[in-house]
């Protein structure tokens, strides 16, 4: 058996980009650019009015000219006009591009309309409601740099210089495991023996709000059957996750299956409650993270060692949360403790964690009461309020 801190790392050391893929910036939130986006051409283009109003050559104001003849009237979108007297103004709509020879746009608001004219009312400044050509960012500079989870203001600016396609990092390809005949469909009616399959959904669902898709499968208790099933399933997928038959019951099949399958052991158990049982392997580009069946053991490994390996293969850096410990709790195992807690933030801003213990880790209710593990190390029996602590959210 090894520690959280040893299983951690060895998990972590398998993490790689998987590949690259191009897709739809329809599809691309929540994925991570595989390289640097750069601007197509200036932003703005060109200068560009910010304003509603009439633009004006500066200096036939400053030479105390206050009524300006409208000489033309433009609108975004419209080509670019150019002011033929200096003595006129061009009436101009915000969006479009700054006549040739006026340099100041004044707002409706300082204006007094006249008969084909305007009067300026109000003191105005040379330059005044004009976005600059290139003021924000010139071309070929990098707008949105590689490795960056995409966002929906990444949208923007994707479409802003004209990518309608992009290259991302590729999820992996995760098939989701059940095993055990003591489970049924959520259909099906169970015997009093029997219990509905549910971590599977779970898995699937998180996976889903992480932007993973995923297929589940399920595998009675015989050997052989599940060997042949997950050597065909092993053909299309990267990653396994298992929930079920790791513990030490003569029907635990799964660790001997994966030794047959020619998976190498990284390591199985360790010293954490729940989910002490986890195995987690390789074969070749292919990874296995066996799980405890009981949901709670479920839950916190796949948020302890599958969330932030899957960051890291999207490349990304998993950073749990800090909280403070709310309420003292006792714990005398000589085991990390990942402890159920709700989180509330306190006036001065810091995440405050109150641990509620349920009745175990096959309770499936007690966690939907709560907002994830708050981590205790081992090496003490009682953990006191104020200590600062790792959180994992569900």
């Amino acid at each position: 058996m090894i520690s959280v801190k040893e299983a951690l790392e060895k998990v972590m050391s398998t993490a790689q980009i998987i590949d690259v893929e191009s897709i739809s910036i329809h599809d691309a939130i929540g994925r991570t650019l595989a390289e640097d986006i750069f601007a197509d051409r200036s932003m703005p283009p060109f200068d560009r009015v910010t304003m509603d109003g009439i633009c004006i050559d500066y200096d036939s104001y400053q030479s105390g000219q206050r009524i300006f003849v409208i000489e033309s009237i433009t609108a975004a979108g419209s080509p670019t006009v150019t002011l033929q007297d200096k003595k006129k103004c061009v009436e101009i709509m915000t969006g479009a591009p700054l006549a040739i020879g006026a340099d100041t746009v004044i707002r409706y608001e300082d204006l007094k309309e006249l008969d084909q004219a305007y009067e300026i009312k109000e003191a105005i400044i040379r330059g005044k409601n004009i976005h600059t050509k290139g003021s924000d960012h010139s071309k070929e500079t990098v707008l949105l740099v590689k490795d960056k989870k995409i966002k929906a203001i990444d949208i923007n600016v994707l479409a802003s210089v004209g990518r309608s396609i992009v290259e991302v990092y590729r999820n992996p390809k995760v098939a989701v495991i059940s095993s055990g005949d003591e489970l049924v469909n959520i259909a099906d009616l169970p015997t009093e023996y029997q219990i509905r399959k549910s971590n599977v959904y779970m898995l699937q669902s998180r996976l889903r709000e992480l932007g993973v898709e995923s297929k589940t499968f399920h595998f009675v208790d015989n050997s052989d059957s599940i060997y042949t099933e997950m050597k065909t399933i092993l053909e299309d997928y990267d990653v396994l996750l298992m929930s079920g038959g790791v513990s030490k019951g003569k029907f635990d099949f799964i660790p001997e299956v994966l030794d047959r399958l020619g998976f190498q052991k990284i390591f199985h158990r360790v010293a954490q409650r729940p989910g002490k049982p986890f195995w987690f392997g390789v074969m070749d580009d292919k990874k296995v993270f066996a799980f405890p069946g009981n949901p709670v053991s479920t839950l916190a490994c796949f948020h302890k060692y599958f969330v932030p390996w899957l960051y890291q293969t999207k490349g990304l850096y998993y950073r749990p949360l800090k909280v403070v410990l709310a309420n003292e709790t006792t714990f005398k195992p000589d085991l990390d403790y990942f402890a159920q807690a709700s989180i509330s933030q306190a006036e001065d801003g810091r995440w405050m964690a109150t641990i509620g213990h349920g009745n175990g880790s096959g309770d499936m209710v007690s966690p939907t009461k709560m907002d994830g593990f708050i981590e205790l190390p081992k090496g003490k029996d009682v953990y006191e309020v104020g200590g600062v602590y790792d959180f994992m959210m569900f």
